[in-house]
Parts: structure tokens; sequence; C-alpha cells
């Protein structure tokens, strides 16, 4: 499995969000991006994740910095996650896990098969991982950025 790096390129991403909308990374140059891996949605962990990004998403704005999910569930799957907790950021679709493969988060689980292993990075301004954590708890996610973004 990959593990990006601070100073790699951040691997470019063209994926379909909740609203059938194209993503791409190269959307967002010139502000960083928090991108944010989960497994699936409307689950307990991903669920406290994405609503601890929701309830911060002004903090981190206000500091240049956007958020987008990242999971393999479809669009539609997506759109509930983001009706039903009003999250207001994209969530994109990575249904065949080519994105997650190129950011070193689709893994094996300790209990088998193979998924999304939860994980948060980084993206500066300038399209490179600033800060990679993998294999982190749904609760560290803000927690994280906000102390890079302090420095």
């Amino acid at each position: 499995m990959v593990e990006l790096k601070p100073g790699d390129d951040a691997p470019e991403f063209e994926l379909t969000d909740q609203h059938r909308n194209t993503v791409r990374l190269r959307d967002y140059r010139g502000r960083k991006l928090l991108v944010y891996f989960y497994p699936e949605a409307d689950t307990p962990g991903c669920t406290r994740q994405s609503c601890s990004l929701r309830d911060r998403q002004q903090e981190l704005k206000k500091i240049g910095t956007d958020v987008v999910g990242i999971s393999p569930d479809p669009p539609p799957k997506q759109l509930a996650l983001d009706e039903k907790y009003a999250l207001g950021f994209p969530l994109l679709s990575d249904e065949d896990h080519a994105v997650a493969d190129a950011y070193g988060t689709w893994g094996r689980y300790k209990r088998g098969g193979h998924g999304i292993v939860r994980s948060s990075f980084l993206i500066d301004a300038d399209g490179r991982i600033e800060r990679a954590w993998y294999r982190v708890k749904p609760e560290e996610t803000v927690p994280n950025a906000l102390a890079a973004l302090a420095r």
C-alpha cells in the first residue's frame, strides 16, 4: 500500500459528487483542501466524522480550507447522507476505489475483506500533500487538520 508524505504531489482525481456534479482536485487550486476518506455512508463512525466536519466547516473556510469526503458509495447513497445530516460539502463517489488506491487508503481489514482505511489529507494550494493521516479515528480528523493549519 502506497503512503503519501508531505511534499508529495496529491494524486489528481475527477469524481462524481452526491448531486452528480464532476469534482476535480484541480478545482481547488489556490486554496487548501481537506480530503477525508471514509468506509461507508451513514454508518456510526462515518456519520460522526462527517458531522464533525460539518460543524467546523465555517471555521475551516475562514482559514482558506475546503472539505471533500470520498467513499466507495454511489452518488444516491452520498446524497442521502448529505440530506439526512445537512453536511453541505461535496461527497465524492469512488466506486471502483481507483482514487482510494492512489491515496493508499484502500486496504485489507483486520477482520477480513477490503475497503477504505479511514484517512485524511491536507492538500496545499499548489496541489501537494501538506499532511497525511492514515488509520485515524472519526473524531481525530478535525483536530488533526486544525492543529496542522494553526502552524
